[in-house]
């Protein structure tokens, strides 16, 4: 066998060689640099008071730091000290922070429990059993042809680019959970295939609090919500949006529509909240 090359004269030319050494992958490159001269730089520009003003908002200033911190170039306890260097208060620091405890906490978790991570860690909570759920992803959200135009575009950049913002990540995985009843194990794994920060223990163990399979109740979200986070950006022209989109009405409502068999929580103002 022919041991690969290592060394490329720049990015282009590492993209021609794999492209030649695996043609039958396909598909459009991710605009993702990688290698530590990138994610120190990425590093550098962290603005974290922005980052906990705006991270929920699809054009919030997030990091794109995952890829590198889930490859080893960055670790956790790096991008902590560059934060405690900058002499930020630690009320600008703690959403980011915050963020990378939960990495952690996952890692701890994957490093007890193994491939347990791909099991139930606890019974749903949505009034359905695991029996209720479809074991394979449906096609149209797997090509993109649902004809819910956020849905669809959520599918298309991940296949393309490796990237979802975390919050598109949500809607996406409780799309396909509650509204489509497929089992999140499906959803985790599809995920893995192609995101480029796909970390199984972040990954999988997120899927099952959105499932509520480890977490008191499920994640989900309304048209609403969606809207705010996206500034309109798929609701403004879809042809869904005033009576047929499923995620109309308010998180009571649709709490019943999807969990008919579930008692409503008592704190509904809270339904469909982030972590």
């Amino acid at each position: 066998m022919t041991p690969m090359r290592r060394t490329f004269a720049n990015r282009d030319d590492l993209i021609a060689y794999v492209t030649q050494a695996f043609p039958e992958a396909g598909g459009p490159v991710s605009e993702t640099v990688g290698g530590r001269r990138a994610a120190l730089h990425l590093l550098a520009q962290l603005q974290p008071h922005r980052y906990g003003d705006t991270r929920n908002y699809l054009d919030g200033a997030v990091t794109r730091l995952s890829p590198y911190i889930r490859h080893g170039v960055l670790t956790l306890a790096e991008v902590r000290d560059h934060l405690r260097s900058q002499g930020y208060p630690w009320s600008v620091v703690e959403p980011l922070v915050r963020q990378l405890a939960w990495r952690d906490y996952w890692q701890t978790l994957y490093e007890q429990w193994g491939e347990g991570i791909w099991q139930d860690r606890e019974p749903y909570k949505t009034g359905w059993t695991a029996a209720d759920y479809a074991d394979e992803l449906p096609a149209d959200v797997v090509h993109g042809t649902t004809g819910l135009p956020c849905m669809d575009s959520f599918s298309q950049a991940l296949q393309t680019t490796g990237y979802l913002h975390n919050h598109a990540r949500l809607w996406l995985a409780a799309y396909l959970i509650h509204w489509r009843r497929v089992k999140w194990q499906a959803g985790a794994a599809w995920f893995l295939m192609h995101l480029l920060d796909g970390d199984p223990a972040s990954n999988n163990l997120s899927w099952q609090w959105v499932a509520s399979t480890f977490s008191a109740k499920p994640y989900y979200f309304n048209q609403e919500n969606l809207a705010r986070y996206t500034h309109h950006r798929w609701c403004r022209s879809c042809p869904h949006r005033d009576n047929t989109c499923p995620f109309l009405g308010s998180y009571e409502q649709l709490h019943m529509r999807l969990f008919p068999h579930a008692e409503l929580p008592q704190s509904s103002s809270r339904l469909g909240t982030r972590r």
